[in-house]
């Protein structure tokens, strides 16, 4: 079988020596220093011209302006570093290439996003990285990137042979195949800890889900972390409301140390760098709780199902609801769609996303009929028409697991211009998309709905 080329990432933690610590924190300032040297360049050059603008100097006698890619800022420092930092040769050239492909990679989304090439909220002009905010990262590219024969160690340029905490043997094997190779390697300051990720391009071989035609419906919640439309009930774990006691008595801990005050100059004592370490690995471990259920959850939808269908939900908005905000962010809805992205992908399935105006909650998964209004404190569904009652959020989840049908049949009509862009009424329209990565292109056609008699136009969002 011809495998599928992807790329993906590995992470593993690294068990540092104080020494190396300090070679990697050193590699790390170097990034910084090279992103604020370029960046405070191409600043002088921008208001330099914006001045000589509003003196009325043409165009063709400004100050010329500079390459913002990452080859014109890699030659600017190559001309500079010597004075800029005469001990450039005690760190990796990949250092310096870290900050510029990031000041890069920030000016170009800053430029797409201004002229409108970029979706999605607006981006600002980049900013100076700060010491002691900014997370120490470094990237490595080029030189030598090995995985140790005893699967415990890695090597890394000029960092030299890192201990692992825990075994690389799933991505040695796949590198002693010749199924993967290595694209880069970072190295990330972690909640105390410094994991290293590899970027992998890997051959994948094509899988099939164990129930290749049966379809799921999630319905993402609070009360709940999912619903399925089979009826199975997935408990939200809530790892922030859980570890919130312990974040207290850090944080108070934390508040009664001497801590920096850039005002007066005053450095932080050495108490509270340890308490802010230790506030840092619990927020670190709630991190690391609800990525590893989110992954085993997403996997599992993945492995099992060829169709999974989850809504479009407006995440951000949601988050202005000052009374959910917490628990909302806590759950990881967006996290969810985006794993399932790739892993219906990878395991042989498919994506539906319903369109965000699709009134699953609101329609009788029964009968098709639509209430107007649902309040949110309405944990049950009562249809008015067919006397269906039903859990709220699991009549959402049968109504999405009945898009797929809908979708499969509407396959022979014409393509869709867009999706529905205003709230979706009682007879309007239900609209699907498919995630990017899947076989064919979405059509559209006229269907009757889910138990109902009355046609709905079923429309693909882009």
């Amino acid at each position: 079988m011809v495998g599928v080329r992807v790329v993906q990432a590995y992470r593993f933690a690294l068990d540092l020596s104080p020494v190396q610590e300090r070679a990697v924190l050193a590699h790390a300032g170097a990034a910084r220093l090279a992103y604020n040297w370029a960046l405070a360049r191409v600043r002088a050059v921008l208001d330099q011209r914006a001045a000589e603008r509003s003196y009325g100097v043409p165009d063709d006698l400004l100050t010329p302006a500079i390459g913002w890619s990452l080859p014109a800022l890699r030659r600017a420092w190559n001309a500079a570093k010597d004075v800029v930092a005469p001990w450039w040769r005690q760190v990796s050239k990949e250092a310096f290439n870290t900050g510029l492909d990031a000041l890069a990679r920030a000016l170009r989304n800053w430029s797409d996003s201004r002229s409108g090439k970029r979706a999605g909220r607006r981006v600002g002009f980049p900013r100076f990285k700060s010491r002691r905010r900014t997370v120490p990262s470094v990237r490595f590219t080029t030189g030598a990137i090995r995985i140790e024969a005893d699967r415990k160690h890695v090597v890394l340029p000029r960092l030299g042979r890192l201990k692992l905490h825990e075994s690389a043997r799933k991505l040695a094997r796949r590198l002693e195949a010749g199924t993967a190779r290595v694209m880069s390697a970072t190295v990330r300051r972690d909640g105390g800890r410094w994991p290293v990720a590899f970027t992998v391009e890997i051959d994948r071989t094509p899988q099939t889900p164990s129930q290749p035609n049966a379809v799921v419906g999630v319905d993402v919640g609070i009360r709940h972390l999912a619903v399925l439309s089979t009826g199975v009930l997935v408990d939200n774990p809530r790892h922030l409301v859980t570890a919130r006691q312990q974040l207290r008595r850090l944080n108070r801990a934390l508040s009664r140390k001497t801590g920096p005050d850039r005002r007066i100059g005053r450095r932080p004592s050495r108490r509270w760098q340890r308490a802010s370490a230790r506030l840092g690995r619990a927020h670190a471990r709630v991190a690391n709780l609800r990525r590893d259920g989110l992954h085993k959850l997403t996997t599992r939808l993945a492995r099992e199902h060829g169709t999974v269908v989850v809504e479009d939900l407006n995440v951000a908005g949601m988050l202005r609801n000052r009374r959910l905000a917490r628990h909302i962010a806590d759950a990881g809805f967006a996290e969810i769609r985006r794993q399932l992205g790739y892993k219906t992908g990878w395991n042989g399935g498919r994506l539906l996303v319903a369109d965000r105006w699709y009134p699953s909650s609101k329609t009788c998964s029964g009968c098709g009929a639509v209430k107007t209004k649902l309040a949110l404190h309405e944990r049950e569904y009562t249809c008015e028409v067919c006397g269906l009652v039903v859990d709220r959020d699991l009549n959402a989840a049968r109504n999405l697991a009945a898009l797929a049908a809908e979708f499969d049949t509407a396959g022979s009509g014409p393509v869709a211009a867009r999706g529905a862009d205003q709230k979706t009424r009682a007879r309007g329209q239900v609209a699907v998309k498919r995630e990017p990565g899947t076989a064919t292109a979405d059509k559209t056609g006229t269907v009757p709905p889910q138990g109902g008699t009355t046609n709905r136009p079923l429309t693909t969002a882009h």
